[in-house]
């Protein structure tokens, strides 16, 4: 998929000269997001544009790493990366636009917030934010290019802190161990206390105990 934001006489070289397209010269950036699936916080979306000459060893899927080796990883895309952004998308905005909306929205935020503008975008997933640069979405991309796997690094700590102080607010709930997800014990403890004013209404479990 590809997102570019022209005049029609310049869609129609993009278009004849797709190839061209792929291969124009500049800087690339990565683009990722954490916290689509749980049931409160915001949607975190991180866009990061390495710098070649400064290479980072271990870079994968955010998923696949430790906590520890998450945290490691941070410090060293911060301190190596040519530049990089953390964007949300709040509560409200979730429910507002719905979920997917609200990512595209804070990916769009993270991209606009880079210190320098990146001629190419690479966006994990099947699904592209508006942007004014030429795009192009990668299913798994971030298990297999490192600026996207950079982001969702950056994007998977990010909110992880996020709901590690979140848990001292409300630690009935038990965000720094579950990040929000659905599992049994967040079930429950929605359940025993409704919910907080960080949950996604919106959200079936917590529609169906609101209601």
């Amino acid at each position: 998929m590809r997102s570019s934001k022209s005049s029609k006489a310049e869609q129609a070289v993009t278009y004849q000269q797709a190839t061209l397209v792929w291969h124009r010269p500049g800087l690339v950036a990565g683009v990722d997001e954490a916290g689509r699936g749980p049931l409160a916080g915001p949607v975190v979306a991180a866009a990061v544009i390495l710098d070649d000459l400064n290479p980072i060893k271990g870079l994968a899927d955010s998923k696949i790493l430790t906590a520890l080796r998450r945290e490691k990883l941070f410090h060293e895309i911060r301190a190596k990366a040519l530049c990089c952004s953390i964007a949300e998308a709040s509560v409200e905005e979730i429910e507002k636009l719905n979920i997917l909306q609200a990512t595209l929205l804070a990916m769009r935020r993270a991209v606009e917030g880079l210190r320098l503008k990146p001629s190419k975008v690479l966006v994990d997933g099947n699904r592209l934010p508006v942007l004014e640069m030429y795009a192009e979405a990668i299913v798994k991309g971030d298990a297999t290019i490192p600026a996207i796997s950079a982001a969702s690094i950056l994007a998977k700590v990010h909110r992880d802190r996020w709901c590690a102080e979140l848990d001292l607010q409300y630690p009935q709930y038990g965000f720094a161990k579950h990040k929000g997800y659905g599992t049994a014990q967040h079930l429950a403890a929605l359940a025993a206390h409704g919910a907080c004013p960080q949950h996604r209404k919106t959200f079936r479990p917590v529609t169906a105990v609101l209601s």
